[in-house]
């Protein structure tokens, strides 16, 4: 009857099985944010600026229509933050090549180096929970999130995996 986990099925999950799953993601996510959340603070920056950054850097030249797109943000949200990191050296904004109305957007060295330091923290973390849960947790984990998101944001992942934008 399915994978058993400490000998309960999987297929059925009390509530309280589930409300401990949810209050542990929780958590994980305060840890896995609270390193660059350090960083960040010395620079008054918050999680959107780290967030804007992230995909920037997995999207050199993406455009900040598909930036709102991909961080579910207000365009004013997006805006302040962006001016924000432009004002600061940390992202440049091109005209588009091909539509005059498209802005493109591009980390900086400063970017680049600051993007590195936030991804670097968070990789130290997620290196040691991986070793420790092993490769068939790691596996289940990303079936567990993808598994979670709706279709739209799966295909969003999938295209940043795929190297698209």
């Amino acid at each position: 009857m399915g994978d058993t986990y400490g000998g309960e099925s999987l297929l059925f999950l009390t509530d309280e099985q589930l409300r401990q799953g949810i209050e542990a993601m929780y958590f994980a996510y305060r840890g896995f944010t609270a390193d660059p959340d350090r960083i960040l603070a010395t620079m008054a920056y918050g999680r959107a600026h780290h967030r804007a950054i992230h995909f920037i850097n997995r999207a050199p030249g993406t455009t900040v229509t598909n930036l709102l797109d991909i961080l579910g943000v207000t365009k004013q949200s997006l805006n302040r933050v962006l001016r924000t990191l432009i004002e600061d050296g940390l992202v440049e904004s091109h005209v588009g090549k091909t539509d005059k109305r498209e802005r493109n957007l591009y980390l900086t060295e400063e970017g680049v180096a600051l993007e590195a330091r936030l991804s670097d923290a968070q990789r130290v973390r997620m290196r040691a929970a991986y070793r420790d849960a092993g490769p068939e947790a790691v596996a289940g984990f990303r079936r567990v999130l993808e598994a979670m998101m709706d279709t739209e944001m799966r295909r969003k992942n999938d295209a940043l995996r795929d190297g698209g934008s």
